[in-house]
């Protein structure tokens, strides 16, 4: 029973668990730079900025849960790929600039593959 709760929640956890992510992804620098907290405390620095491997889980079990069950191949492998480039993204991003708006595009585009599924399954049931 609870797997059937999570396989029609898991489009919006995957959606909010992006969005969220895009909103710390650029909330992170300016209060690393501008809390004293953040900057004396490097454990507390280190876990906030760990954050990132938490939101690339949340969107782990998102989209296994949203392509588990009657979906498009594109928007299953939309899904895939998305969330593929943002975990290496973010794996990345201290390499260089670009993996960060990378990111970024790709955490848009798990949303919007989110959001085609969505639409997917109510037209779906719809009929």
């Amino acid at each position: 029973m609870k797997a059937d709760v999570v396989d029609r929640k898991a489009d919006y956890i995957g959606i909010t668990g992006s969005i969220l992510c895009i909103i710390h992804c650029l909330a992170a620098p300016a209060l690393v730079v501008t809390s004293n907290l953040l900057q004396r405390d490097g454990v507390l620095q280190a876990g906030f900025l760990g954050l990132d491997y938490a939101f690339i889980a949340v969107n782990i079990v998102a989209v296994y849960f949203a392509t588990r069950q009657h979906t498009t191949p594109a928007i299953r492998f939309a899904l895939w790929a998305f969330l593929a480039l943002f975990g290496v993204c973010l794996l990345l991003e201290d390499v260089s600039p670009v993996f960060e708006y990378v990111a970024y595009a790709a955490s848009a585009g798990l949303v919007t593959s989110h959001l085609l599924n969505l639409r997917h399954h109510r037209a779906a049931h719809a009929h």
